[in-house]
């Protein structure tokens, strides 16, 4: 089929971020994905480490003005937008001040995670989920990367209950090798409660180490890509022992887009126009 609406959710997309196995994948499936005639939008958290002057980044002010409610406290919601003219892409950037303007990147130099990193991923997965409504884009899939991105799946489901926007939309997690340390700081748990959490909820985000919240991504996804050779081999057969429908790995890169747009066909289903 080869068409299809298909949201990227990424952690990092070169050059807003620096070089590595996620950013590039953040910048080039996107892309290619493009040029194979999907029409696609890219989201990304807007760290402090991106500057909005070299990256010439402008607020979105059609999308700006909503406020999220996270741990029973307001917090606006900004969206910005910059665009890669050589991979003829735009991304969109979840901003807000408290969340992002102090937080160079997801983690902190050494490896661990800042304090108030629970509500940054609440803000950034349902910041996305609802900026994407407020353009109302439907997408047929969305495929999220890095942990930062993790809580997508739940919001999807908690936004279906109120509103049927993304109703047949499908979820495609890309594992990488970016792994953190520790658990995650705070209390997701009881904050997830007052974004209508349910009990399965509750008991698949329990464990907020990395593997456990990237389990808890897979179980709620439809599809998962081996985006890296690095991927940890826990997830990989978590994935598979539950009987998720799983794209292997391969090293050439031409060849590993054509199998993940024919795994987005086989995910999205039949689009009938």
């Amino acid at each position: 089929m080869g068409k299809g609406k298909i949201l990227f959710v990424s952690q990092e997309i070169m050059p807003f971020s620096d070089e590595s196995e996620l950013s590039i994948m953040g910048r080039s499936l996107p892309s290619k994905m493009q040029e194979m005639g999907r029409e696609t939008r890219v989201f990304m958290p807007r760290f402090g480490s991106i500057s909005e002057r070299r990256h010439q980044l402008h607020e979105v002010i059609r999308l700006s003005g909503m406020n999220l409610i996270v741990n029973n406290c307001d917090r606006q919601l900004i969206i910005k937008v910059g665009s890669i003219p050589q991979a003829r892409l735009q991304v969109y950037f979840i901003d807000n001040e408290d969340y992002f303007g102090s937080c160079k990147t997801a983690t902190l130099p050494d490896g661990t995670l800042p304090e108030n990193s629970d509500e940054r991923l609440l803000f950034f997965g349902r910041g996305t989920l609802e900026a994407v409504r407020k353009l109302a884009w439907q997408p047929h899939l969305i495929c999220f990367s890095g942990w930062f991105s993790a809580m997508i799946p739940f919001f999807l489901r908690r936004i279906n209950k109120e509103n049927a926007f993304f109703n047949g939309t499908k979820m495609v997690i890309m594992l990488m090798d970016d792994g953190f340390s520790g658990p995650i700081p705070g209390d997701l748990e009881r904050k997830m409660k007052t974004d209508g959490a349910t009990a399965k909820d509750l008991r698949l985000y329990g464990d907020t180490t990395y593997l456990g919240l990237m389990k808890s991504a897979i179980t709620y996804s439809h599809g998962v890509i081996i985006g890296s050779p690095n991927v940890h081999p826990e997830l990989v057969a978590y994935a598979k022992e539950n009987k998720r429908t799983v794209l292997d790995y391969i090293e050439d890169r031409d060849e590993f887009f054509t199998r993940i747009n024919k795994f987005y066909d086989s995910i999205i289903g039949r689009i009938d126009n």
